[in-house]
């Protein structure tokens, strides 16, 4: 089961009316009949495909369109296609709020998939807990999961996970004292916190901490007075268009020493954004921007390059984290649907919990009760930006 939709984006289905790549036999007239009768699945998604987030938004609406194009064309999920509804929130939780209430009461959809950011994730995690509507977030941020709601899961990589991998490379490197910069938005102050509660468990201290505005368009004042604390290092923990200012603003006041990144700089335009100045980053990230480079033995490399060579061949652009977050999203849904072997949101729900060992684009998932993201902390590879690519770090 898992192995055929973990290569969803690339199966060919023959002699079949459902989504399957190893049957048996082709279904007789009865079953023929039923998938033709079944009713689709409406999957609701919320991404920030304009505004300020658009980065992460418009891939993911690309990724999840594809995908399900790919799965309807092979013949649904149990014989039902989906319907997916692409509602775009320009990443303002407000908005998220409206259509997610739209999406739940109106359009009484199975699941929601997004929204792109924390803070519209947060927003409305509680509105599809009591609507009972499953929740997959692309966002980032930890608390989305923690504690549990029981309709509500997420497929990047833990914020903890990325502070202690981006903490073990400082270890390595001698680092000791840092200077931490964070956007005022969900994602940033979440990051801002698990920075803050893991650094002394790496014999790190953080000898400033600033937050600044999501919209900021000049970083000089918050970085000059970090350069004046005499750090080793620079943490940033922010999405657009602070990831490519630090950077920036950095080199402009000679502030000579390494930035470090979280795992929300995973798409090649903040690099193009950031110019020269972008080179030497370092940040943790999931493999699929260095998808070619992965040994063969890897259990993630087939899909990886499949779903990047999909991605870029129909939209011209270069495949991001942030639009496979929305294809982990929408694989273990399918996958979920396949197990439960029914539509039932309950059903789905409890399917989803159980899922183990699913192969996706951000690692290796494994759902419970007690872990509704399912990635461990080997699920990151620590990256950096060489002659304005993306390259595997080394010391």
């Amino acid at each position: 089961m898992r192995r055929r939709l973990a290569g969803i984006l690339g199966v060919v289905v023959v002699g079949c009316a459902v989504l399957v790549s190893g049957c048996e036999k082709s279904p007789g007239p009865e079953a023929t009949k039923s998938t033709a009768e079944a009713a689709p699945v409406k999957v609701g998604a919320i991404f920030a495909v304009t505004g300020g987030a658009s980065f992460l938004g418009a891939p993911e609406k690309q990724t999840a369109e594809m995908f399900v194009e790919k799965v309807n064309t092979a013949g649904g999920i149990n014989g039902h296609k989906i319907e997916l509804l692409v509602r775009d929130s320009g990443g303002v939780p407000e908005k998220a709020i409206s259509l997610a209430k739209q999406l739940i009461d109106e359009d009484k959809v199975l699941a929601i998939i997004g929204p792109s950011t924390s803070g519209e994730t947060m927003a409305i995690k509680d509105i599809c807990q009591e609507g009972r509507t499953i929740l997959l977030s692309c966002a980032a941020a930890e608390e989305i999961v923690e504690p549990i709601a029981s309709f509500v899961f997420k497929t990047p990589q833990k914020d903890s996970d990325a502070a202690r991998r981006i903490f073990e490379t400082m270890k390595d490197l001698g680092i000791s004292k840092v200077g931490v910069v964070t956007s005022n938005d969900g994602f940033g102050i979440a990051g801002g916190q698990q920075l803050a509660k893991l650094a002394p468990e790496y014999g790190i201290t953080i000898a400033i901490s600033e937050t600044y505005d999501k919209q900021a368009t000049d970083l000089t004042d918050v970085l000059t007075k970090v350069k004046s604390e005499n750090v080793q290092a620079v943490v940033n923990w922010s999405i657009v268009p602070a990831q490519s200012l630090v950077a920036k603003n950095m080199k402009q006041i000679g502030l000579d020493v390494p930035l470090f990144q979280s795992h929300g700089f995973g798409n090649i335009k903040y690099v193009e954004q950031g110019g020269e100045a972008a080179n030497g980053t370092i940040f943790p990230c999931g493999r699929l921007l260095v998808a070619d480079v992965l040994p063969d033995s890897n259990p993630q490399k087939k899909l990886l390059v499949q779903y990047k060579n999909d991605y870029e061949t129909r939209y011209h652009e270069a495949a991001s984290t942030f639009g496979g977050h929305a294809y982990d999203a929408l694989l273990l849904l399918t996958d979920a649907i396949q197990k439960a072997n029914s539509v039932d949101v309950a059903k789905v729900r409890d399917a989803l919990e159980g899922l183990q060992g699913v192969v996706g684009t951000g690692g290796i998932f494994n759902l419970s009760a007690t872990d509704h993201n399912g990635l461990a902390k080997d699920a990151f590879e620590v990256l950096t930006v060489k002659d304005g690519k993306f390259a595997v770090y080394q010391k």
